[in-house]
């Protein structure tokens, strides 16, 4: 069985308002990756993501860009411990 590792990104610019955790959903789902992604008060978007080295990757590589509509200035991403979650979900 593959690894599995978890991350965390924080990831800044104009990237509330603009469909940004709709679009990271979505991504997410059709990578089959586990974790969430939420806004934040100071107007980041938070994500974590768990799944295979090569898939959480993806996911990381395409919130460099974001959807359309938003404009990412950079993503800060941070190690952390799989916790076992498999779906990924949209928090409030």
């Amino acid at each position: 069985m593959d690894d599995v590792i978890r991350r965390r990104a924080l990831v800044h610019g104009s990237v509330q308002g603009v469909g940004f955790r709709f679009s990271t959903e979505g991504e997410a789902d059709r990578l089959d990756v586990g974790g969430f992604v939420r806004n934040l008060p100071d107007g980041t978007v938070e994500v974590e993501v768990e799944g295979r080295p090569d898939r959480v990757a993806l996911l990381l590589e395409w919130l460099d860009e974001g959807p359309r509509g938003a404009r990412v200035d950079r993503v800060d991403v941070s190690e952390l411990a799989p916790v076992g979650e498999s779906e990924f979900s949209t928090r409030h």
